[in-house]
């Protein structure tokens, strides 16, 4: 059973894929895992892939959601894009990382920040 908080992100999740899908993208992979990280979605935006990190606040309380994608989270949400080409031989195709942000407690109401291009691969 989730608790509230993992309530709230996978909503996030669920509200952010459906606005790719509206907005032409292609869902690859959700919740994509391997060992050395996560990544929350994996899209297709034309030729170009997509590593996108969700992030879902019931308000401000903690800062703004996009705040919380800090140098670490990069890294290791490069680390585990890394792997993902890798491990599917993708190394030749265009990437970017993506932040997504969502904010609110009604799905109805979210608000969504898209953020392309948030960040670079992370050595």
């Amino acid at each position: 059973m989730l608790n509230r908080r993992q309530r709230l992100g996978k909503s996030g999740e669920e509200t952010v894929a459906q606005y790719l899908k509206n907005m032409g993208y292609t869902i690859v992979v959700v919740n994509y895992r391997c060992k050395v990280g996560e990544i929350d979605i994996i899209a297709r935006d034309d030729s170009v892939l997509v590593f996108i990190e969700v992030k879902t606040r019931s308000g401000l309380d903690y800062g703004f959601p996009a705040e919380a994608v800090t140098p670490r989270k990069q890294r290791q949400i490069s680390r585990a894009a890394q792997w993902y080409l890798t491990e599917k031989q993708l190394l030749d195709v265009p990437a970017r990382f993506d932040v997504i942000t969502v904010l609110g407690l009604d799905p109805a109401n979210y608000q969504i920040e898209h953020i392309n291009n948030a960040f670079d691969l992370c050595e």
